[in-house]
């Protein structure tokens, strides 16, 4: 099988567990920053219990170890937002550069642009990739959504907001 044939095999699949809801495909925002940037989608395990099970993981401690902890709390971050912004799935990207600057979600709602980063950490830090999806992505705000339990201003523009506060913190796109 040729590697076009494979690729398009690939792709069919995904797009049924994409339709099936098995999946989910975050796309990548690209626009003309003078920066390579990710073109390709994010893919998430749409059912964290599934991601779980597929992995083995039966308990906390086998999770807090386990290398799929970062990307299932991601994913399930990453949901909680959207559906509290009531956000549609076309508002909806992550962005990257090949030089390693990223955001984990981009929700894009006519001339507003808002930022958010998922961090397992109580305790998140402002770093140089968030200052630069900021400046790049002309971002109205960025909230990092973290393991903590307060939500604090880190920057101008930028604040932390724990997971369990984010029906109380983040306000709807309306």
């Amino acid at each position: 099988m040729s590697c076009l044939a494979r690729s398009t095999t690939l792709r069919r699949w995904l797009d049924l567990l994409t339709a099936t809801f098995v999946v989910r495909q975050l796309p990548a925002w690209h626009e003309n920053l003078g920066k390579r940037q990710v073109k390709s989608p994010k893919v998430y395990v749409g059912d964290t219990g599934l991601l779980h099970a597929l992995h083995d993981i039966r308990t906390r401690e086998d999770l807090d170890g386990h290398p799929a902890a970062g990307p299932s709390w991601e994913w399930f971050g990453i949901e909680a937002v959207v559906r509290r912004l009531g956000a549609r799935r076309d508002q909806c990207w992550f962005w990257a550069t090949h030089q390693g600057a990223e955001l984990d979600l981009l929700v894009a709602d006519g001339r507003r642009r808002l930022g958010f980063e998922f961090k397992r950490t109580s305790s998140p830090t402002v770093t140089a990739s968030m200052r630069i999806a900021m400046a790049d992505l002309r971002l109205d705000s960025l909230d990092v959504i973290h393991g903590g339990n307060a939500t604090f201003p880190m920057a101008d523009r930028i604040r932390a907001v724990p997971l369990s506060r984010v029906l109380r913190d983040v306000r709807g796109l309306d």
